[in-house]
């Protein structure tokens, strides 16, 4: 028989993956505050924050983060492109995580050797905005089973950063 362990009982690893999510123009800070927690569960390196997302302190971010704000390397982006085109320079693949034309399966994906992953995540209604598409390397989507073409945004970001953590780590 299993025996349920409580949160006391947990210890971190304290790995970190080559990736950051750069989220621009999310407006809800409960998306944001558990775009927080899942960065804290998988390791992820950075949060680059720009346009009107929200940005700690926030209390309705500190809600859902429970915390996760305090441990969570996150950086206030003024210029999201001249950000981008600094990741490229310091050798990051960046991938946006939007559904068009162009863009492949998440599961197909294929990254480069040792890579450096900066993930895009734009707002829940329009997604990421077209200026940011274009400085992307690869567009990726998360294939849809069901009637709607979308899911919540920290749901995408969940699927997606533990997608590529794991394909980081072959």
């Amino acid at each position: 028989m299993s025996e349920q362990l409580d949160h006391t009982s947990h210890q971190s690893r304290g790995v970190k993956f080559p990736l950051s999510i750069f989220i621009h123009d999310l407006k809800s800070p409960f998306n944001m505050g558990g775009i927080f927690r899942l960065a804290d569960a998988l390791g992820v390196e950075s949060l680059l924050l720009s346009g009107e997302t929200p940005k700690p302190p926030n209390r309705k971010v500190a809600k859902t983060a429970r915390s996760t704000e305090k441990f969570v390397n996150a950086l206030a982006v003024e210029d999201p492109v001249k950000s981008i085109l600094s990741l490229k320079e310091d050798g990051y693949t960046i991938i946006a995580l939007e559904l068009c034309d162009n863009s492949e399966p998440l599961d197909t994906l294929v990254l480069p050797n040792n890579a450096k992953i900066c993930l895009i995540l734009g707002e829940e209604s329009f997604g990421v905005n077209q200026e940011l598409l274009d400085l992307a390397d690869m567009i990726c989507h998360i294939p849809m089973q069901g009637q709607n073409s979308s899911m919540n945004v920290v749901s995408a970001c969940a699927i997606a950063t533990y997608s590529l953590i794991n394909k980081i780590g072959k």
